[in-house]
């Protein structure tokens, strides 16, 4: 197996991390990356593999388990109550709890108002340039996720702002401060939880929160931290996913000069969250040997998951460097896959379709006016601003 060295953190790599897929590709469906200690699957085969597997998954094996630091207690502990990080049996009663609150007419039902939402955040563009990132591409997902839980449109920049404490634990960049500040967001969050599904439970709702306080009282005991995991799980993966699906696609469609509404909306959907998506890594554990793609995994060993590798594999997509919302749709890797298979998925791709139509329906003259730079938090993939001009 080929080792490889890339620091997550070098500036070229922030800006443009897809010719070291290329390179790392290149050497086979694994390989070892260094800087992480990992091996790395990259081919779309690979990393689909490992997805579905169930020899591998989240958890940290039991006996590899250790103590925690005492400071990000409160959040370690949104985190051990967290869809995201179970496996079965826990998994399956998590899963099946969400997906039944979280259903599909839920989400349709929502069209309407993201509609509006979408159609009002453009009527308060200005005439000067501005940041399309703050003004449009956040303002949906989290406004959204807002009216879906039942929470009051009013508490969103204290969700924007939790939200982006929390999942910085998870970039290459973390440091103290980033652990701190993710610690106060996890509290924070809980606190305003704790009180607001206490509301919930004695003046029920149609919204998401009381749905998931019906199943819980329904008997299949979704606890109360497990409760406030999920609320917190579906804004932050939620939220932080489609801003940055939405930011990286209007900036290549501005960047290649291609209309919109020239093509088929699915199809553009698809090919934004392949070609540029807004998570790069996934990681797994190994639960028992396993031998794949010629290595042999052992109990405990991690592995990453490149989503961006995979999603440029030219054994699956032609010239796959190249932005082209006409090609078939193929599965790509940015909503995971498996038993993990992001249950937001639907209402992302719901988001984008409205959001993307109103937005360049209402601008077709949109148009960058600054150069465009990602955000040092790999693993995400997502823009530090998006300037624009109407």
């Amino acid at each position: 197996m080929k080792t490889l060295f890339q620091s997550p953190l070098d500036p070229g790599f922030v800006q443009n991390p897809y010719p070291f897929y290329d390179n790392a590709r290149s050497h086979g469906d694994l390989v070892y990356w260094k800087d992480y200690q990992k091996v790395a699957a990259v081919s779309h085969r690979a990393v689909q593999a490992l997805l579905k597997d169930r020899r591998f998954g989240r958890e940290v094996p039991a006996e590899l388990q250790r103590p925690r630091p005492a400071h990000l207690a409160p959040w370690l502990t949104v985190e051990a109550h967290s869809l995201l990080e179970a496996e079965p049996p826990r998994h399956t009663r998590l899963r099946a709890l969400v997906v039944r609150a979280f259903t599909s007419r839920a989400i349709s039902a929502l069209e309407p108002s993201i509609r509006d939402l979408s159609h009002s955040l453009i009527d308060r563009f200005p005439d000067a340039p501005f940041d399309l990132l703050e003004t449009f591409c956040s303002q949906v997902p989290v406004i959204t996720i807002c009216c879906l839980l039942g929470v009051p449109e009013g508490m969103s920049p204290d969700l924007l702002r939790w939200s982006h404490a929390m999942v910085a634990m998870y970039q290459a960049s973390r440091t103290r401060e980033t652990e701190d500040a993710a610690a106060a967001a996890a509290q924070d969050f809980t606190d305003f939880l704790d009180d607001y599904i206490q509301q919930r439970r004695s003046n029920p709702r149609d919204d998401l929160i009381t749905r998931l306080i019906a199943a819980e009282e329904d008997g299949e005991k979704l606890s109360h931290d497990e409760l406030v995991a999920t609320c917190i799980l579906l804004l932050n993966a939620g939220h932080e996913a489609t801003v940055h699906s939405l930011g990286n696609g209007v900036k290549t469609l501005l960047q290649m000069g291609i209309d919109p509404r020239a093509h088929a909306i699915d199809g553009l959907i698809e090919e934004i969250l392949r070609y540029d998506p807004p998570l790069h890594m996934f990681t797994r554990y190994a639960y028992e040997e396993a031998e794949l793609f010629g290595h042999t995994f052992h109990r405990g060993d991690e592995v990453a998951l490149l989503l961006g590798a995979a999603n440029r594999d030219p054994s699956v997509w032609a010239d796959p460097d190249r932005f082209d919302p006409t090609r078939p749709i193929v599965t790509n890797t940015s909503f995971g896959g498996g038993l993990h298979f992001c249950v937001g998925a639907p209402l992302a791709r719901l988001e984008m379709r409205i959001a993307l139509t109103a937005l360049f329906d209402r601008c077709p003259n949109l148009r960058l006016c600054a150069g465009p730079e990602y955000s040092n938090t790999y693993h995400f993939r997502g823009l530090t601003r998006l300037m624009v001009r109407v």
